[in-house]
This record gives structure tokens, C-alpha cells and sequence, in this order.
């Protein structure tokens, strides 16, 4: 049995390159000025990294957060309540 391999079309790469661009908060503040395939994946990168670093940042936070609290306290509560949603 042979295998196929299935070909992505030039234009299903411009429809995917488009939605990414639409996704990119800088892409889309540049609006109708079309960055190359290879920025926008460098873009989409760079993007994704600090997404990454902000989630990292967020959940330091957050640990430090919830160890300053009283385990018994209202505010204990509330947090364990957001993290339980």
C-alpha cells in the first residue's frame, strides 16, 4: 500500500498566513501592509515566547500570592474560588 501525502495549495498557505497575521496583536496594528511568510512566523515566535514569559510571570505571582495568605482567611477563599473556576 502506497502513501499519500497531501499537498497544502498556495492559496490554503495564504488563507493560513492571513489568519495568522489577523491573530498577531503588531500584525494587525500594521493593517493592510502584508508582512513576508518568514516575518510573520518570526513574529508569531516572538509572540508566543512572551506569552509564555508573561503565564510564567503571572503564575510566580500567583504562587506568592496564595503562600503570603492565611489558609483560614476570606481572601484565601476567594483565590482557591478563581482557581477552582
Amino acid at each position: 500500500m502506497s502513501s499519500r501525502r497531501s499537498r497544502i495549495t498556495e492559496e490554503e498557505i495564504s488563507e493560513l498566513i492571513s489568519k495568522l497575521q489577523s491573530a498577531l496583536p503588531e500584525a494587525r496594528r500594521r493593517g493592510a501592509s502584508r508582512a513576508s511568510a518568514s516575518k510573520l512566523l518570526k513574529e508569531t515566535c516572538n509572540y508566543i515566547k512572551s506569552l509564555h514569559r508573561e503565564v510564567d510571570d503571572l503564575s510566580d505571582r500567583l504562587s506568592d500570592l496564595v503562600a503570603s495568605l492565611d489558609t483560614n482567611s476570606p481572601q484565601a477563599e476567594i483565590v482557591r474560588g478563581l482557581l477552582r473556576s
